[in-house]
């Protein structure tokens, strides 16, 4: 396994070219003079923090009189409490990261954030088609730094040991959760305490039994009848009476410290965690000698035989930045550089994540990224996160209803009835 390579030296940096691919098209150098970009992005742990401090350092260097102040959160709080809020008092930072789907429409239709097609137009082109869920109405408010879809990470030791095969459909993955207990292992951590990796696991039910269709009415027009919606909700439950997951669940935190859920995967105390594209970074932090485990691999959720979903759809998505209205020009500067092909590389050299400048793909270093971008290409679709879809007033109402049955204190209908109840408040 590759090496967790933090690589975040400007190695042959010319700083005169930074400052030529900023795309506001003045010289950033003479009219930032007294400029202030704050800047609050969702990496905390791993390699991305260095990366991204190296960033905000080489641009000051490269545009004399501006200072950026780059500041790491936890990306429940960021994304639930702290954007939002700051964005509502009218005292938002200058750049800070964007979803797409439903809160970017919501931000969009209250006026918080910058157009950016006629300022840095060539870094929306350089993502392609990956920028179109920050569109909205052909406008352009954000650019996805890197794109990804879920999967299980596993200890691929621990899966030989006790003879399990990579699952290859739903009923082979319950079987492997059976054998792997059996052989004395907990088969699958999950960080219940934070709410959003217990509601994935819904979502994924939910994607793998609610045929295309259902799903793309879902988004659009909140419609939840289907039936699957609730199905979802039935399968989730059976699967927790399987007690496939760690004690203390419903305690456990997914990516701080050694007892968080992707600790447990770099410690060996797990087999499994269902997780995003940037848990690689995450575990390779967390393990004893902060790199990643040679054990570990990666593999889709598979297919649940029979169901209408597609068993070739995924769940995933991106993280992107943008800017606010009230920013300084600079601010689409430095989000131009963030996304210009060195800086990119560097991110996927970090094993953060994969890279949405196609030129950038070739740096990643990592054996289970590339499987992530493999399994990405493979996909028919990509569904995004349900709560990034359905926006934050449908979408939190969902979580809270899939942390309850988490919990053993709500019903498969309750979820979706809180959706309906959510929804008819828009």
């Amino acid at each position: 396994m590759a090496r967790l390579v933090a690589s975040v030296a400007a190695a042959g940096l010319a700083v005169g070219a930074l400052a030529g691919c900023t795309g506001g098209g003045d010289d950033s150098g003479d009219s930032g003079d007294g400029v202030t970009l704050t800047w609050w992005h969702n990496a905390t742990n791993g390699p991305l923090p260095d990366v991204w401090a190296a960033v905000a350092t080489e641009f000051e260097d490269a545009n004399p009189g501006v200072t950026v102040e780059q500041t790491g959160y936890q990306n429940e709080e960021l994304q639930r409490t702290l954007i939002p809020n700051a964005l509502a008092a009218g005292d938002p930072p200058d750049l800070f990261q964007v979803w797409p789907g439903g809160e970017l429409r919501d931000q969009v239709a209250n006026e918080y954030l910058m157009p950016l097609d006629d300022l840095i137009p060539e870094t929306i082109e350089s993502v392609g088609t990956t920028v179109n869920g920050w569109t909205v109405d052909g406008a352009t408010y954000g650019v996805p730094f890197t794109f990804g879809i879920e999967g299980f990470w596993y200890n691929a030791d621990q899966f030989e040991e006790a003879g399990v095969e990579i699952p290859q459909t739903f009923d082979e993955l319950v079987t492997a959760v059976g054998t792997l207990r059996d052989a004395g292992f907990t088969p699958i951590a999950v960080g219940a305490g934070a709410g959003w990796p217990a509601a994935h696991w819904w979502y994924q039910f939910a994607l793998k039994s609610c045929s295309p269709e259902t799903l793309e009415a879902a988004a659009a027009e909140f419609d939840f009848t289907d039936p699957c919606w609730v199905e979802a909700g039935e399968q989730l439950q059976e699967f927790i009476g399987m007690e496939p997951f760690q004690d203390g669940f419903l305690g456990t935190v997914p990516q701080e410290g050694a007892g968080s859920s992707a600790g447990m995967i770099a410690n060996g105390q797990a087999a499994m965690e269902l997780m995003g594209h940037w848990n690689v970074g995450t575990i390779g932090s967390l393990a004893p000698d902060e790199e990643v485990p040679e054990f570990l691999g990666w593999f889709p959720f598979p297919g649940i035989e029979g169901a209408a979903g597609d068993p070739s759809a995924t769940l995933g998505g991106g993280d992107g930045f943008g800017c606010s209205a009230s920013a300084p020009p600079e601010c689409a500067d430095l989000l131009a550089y963030i996304m210009s092909e060195d800086v990119q590389k560097r991110f996927a050299e970090s094993g953060s994540g994969i890279p949405t400048v196609p030129a950038a793909a070739s740096a990643i270093e990592d054996e289970n990224l590339t499987q992530v971008a493999q399994g990405l290409a493979d996909s028919s679709f990509v569904q995004i996160w349900f709560d990034t879809a359905f926006g934050t007033t449908v979408g939190n109402a969902m979580n809270e209803g899939i942390v309850n049955l988490f919990a053993g204190n709500g019903t498969p209908e309750d979820i979706v009835t809180r959706m309906q109840d959510a929804a008819a408040t828009l």
